[in-house]
């Protein structure tokens, strides 16, 4: 008889001992998936069987009886965490689980470019990959009540970078973060502005910092350009930049600027109006509102492209316009006087 129980034990330690290295099989297989990849979303307060159906449910090929026990054998079934997740092919079972515990969403980029204005960035966010366009419809005043600042231009209130977000993310909850890093940027830099500025707040600064932003061809011209518009405001003098004018104009601008519309009035227009214009037109990058708040020390009140993306430098109208003459007209025409 005892022989009889003991051949039952081992049998039974046998099965058991089978069982368990088909399961430690079976959990380093590939899952077959229905595609090269599936979306799997967990809501929050999901249970571990109600993951394994989920994950059933993408059309994954597995059962999801074995998948909930998988779940509770490892001991980490109450961690798994709810989210937005992508399932590509090779995906085991034991990967999948390390995938939920550690709460490796699904993620997706999209980039805010420097000097951009706020219908590019709308658009960019249009068309990103998985983000919810929940401002879509959104009048630009309707947009800023959304994120809490009603009131307020849009207009380089968000700083430009590369971000990263969860599929089934929103863009609003995107702007957010966006609007919060530039408050951050621009809070840093005022603190760190020169005694002298001609300037009498971080709003001011950042206006500044989007014009240095859209009239930069090269990044170590930015500060003298930044002082240019700082001499000029000093003194009372036209800010006379294109990309203001530009800027006022709108979706009417066709890539040509004319004599005339330097001189149609816009509040943008830096030619017909003194001062900085109502509001930025671009958003600037961290390294443009250093310049603003930290402008080169120079006398320039003038510059010019020379044709290679730098910029010639001028104290004076005389040395300006011969400048204007050998960079622009090629030192064959008679210079005429200009502010430019």
């Amino acid at each position: 008889m005892r022989s009889f129980f003991l051949t039952l034990f081992l049998l039974a330690a046998l099965a058991v001992l089978a069982l368990g290295g088909a399961g430690l099989w079976w959990v380093h297989q590939p899952l077959k998936l229905p595609a090269p990849s599936v979306d799997l979303s967990v809501e929050p307060g999901t249970t571990p069987r109600g993951i394994a159906q989920a994950v059933a449910d993408t059309g994954v090929d597995v059962q999801p009886q074995l998948l909930y026990l998988w779940f509770r054998v490892s001991g980490q079934d109450r961690q798994m965490r709810a989210g937005s997740y992508e399932l590509e092919r090779g995906v085991t079972p034991k990967l999948l689980l390390n995938i939920l515990v550690r709460g490796e969403e699904a993620t997706r980029s999209v980039v805010l470019v420097e000097g951009w204005n706020i219908r590019q960035v709308r658009a960019a966010l249009a068309k990103a990959d998985q983000l919810k366009p929940e401002s879509v419809g959104m009048t630009d005043e309707a947009l800023m009540a959304k994120l809490g600042k009603p009131g307020l231009h849009p207009e380089g209130r968000f700083f430009p970078d590369t971000y990263t977000y969860s599929k089934g993310s929103t863009d609003i909850a995107l702007l957010q973060r966006a609007m919060r890093a530039m408050d951050k940027k621009l809070e840093a830099a005022w603190a760190a502005r020169a005694s002298d500025l001609p300037l009498k707040s971080a709003d001011e600064a950042l206006i500044l910092a989007s014009i240095v932003e859209k009239e930069t061809g090269k990044a170590n011209d930015r500060a003298e350009i930044a002082a240019v518009f700082s001499n000029r405001l000093r003194i009372g003098m036209p800010l006379q930049t294109d990309p203001t004018v530009i800027y006022g104009m709108g979706t009417a601008f066709d890539g040509n600027l004319r004599k005339k519309d330097l001189q149609t009035d816009t509040p943008w227009n830096t030619y017909t109006r003194g001062g900085l214009p109502p509001t930025p037109i671009s958003m600037p990058g961290k390294a443009a509102l250093l310049a603003a708040v930290q402008p080169a020390q120079s006398k320039s009140l003038y510059f010019v492209s020379r044709g290679d993306g730098t910029s010639q430098f001028s104290s004076s109208l005389d040395d300006h316009n011969r400048a204007v003459n050998r960079y622009q007209r090629g030192g064959d025409t008679k210079p005429k006087a200009t502010t430019q």
